[in-house]
């Protein structure tokens, strides 16, 4: 049982080493001499466990929406709907230093996709994950089950989490309250209109 938690551990390890050496210098400094390099190892024991670069991107990519699904799955429960979904949001966005490298390289391996599918599939994976959270987050604030404008409106949800995420990252101050008035705003939105159509 060591062993494969030992193995679990490498892999997280030379995952972290491709993040970091993305952030450094950028997705195409990726090899597995520089990742090795970067955790410390010998190529061989790097190759040991991924052998080629392709997988060692793919798991680095899957890690990285595992631990990001983790996060989210971790906000704790609130009795009010909106400041829940306020919550769930907040932990989607990159509000933080190591959410916004994470985005960063998130969006470093998203680019790579047309040289390796499978970071492709990937992406479209997560992809829905985030609009499958908005449909259950828009589900809690109006108390319908999904109808086509239910569907619209976790759409829309996810769009603006996405654009957000994008503007955050560019954001060039440490004022972040406008993005979430942003996100107030559309959950209050969202709500209203539930009590409005009854």
């Amino acid at each position: 049982m060591s062993r494969s938690i030992d193995l679990a551990a490498r892999k997280a390890q030379l995952a972290e080493a491709v993040w970091q050496v993305i952030l450094d210098r950028g997705i195409s400094a990726v090899s597995v001499r520089t990742v090795a390099d970067q955790a410390g190892l010998v190529v061989g024991s790097l190759r040991h466990v991924f052998p080629t670069r392709a997988e060692l991107l793919s798991f680095s990519a899957e890690l990285m929406v595992q631990r990001a699904t983790e996060r989210v799955l971790a906000t704790p429960w609130s009795d009010d709907p909106q400041q829940y979904a306020l919550d769930v949001i907040t932990r989607l966005l990159p509000l933080e230093p190591d959410s916004s490298a994470e985005l960063e390289v998130n969006l470093a391996l998203i680019a790579e996709a047309p040289a390796q599918p499978s970071l492709g599939d990937i992406r479209d994976h997560a992809h829905t994950q985030l609009l499958e959270a908005c449909v259950r987050l828009v589900e809690l604030l109006t108390g319908k089950s999904r109808d086509p404008e239910l569907i619209f409106t976790a759409r829309r949800l996810h769009a603006v989490v996405d654009g957000l995420a994008l503007h955050l990252l560019h954001n060039e101050t440490d004022d972040t309250e406008w993005a979430l008035a942003i996100v107030r705003d559309e959950i209050a939105r969202i709500a209203a209109g539930h009590a409005q159509g009854g």
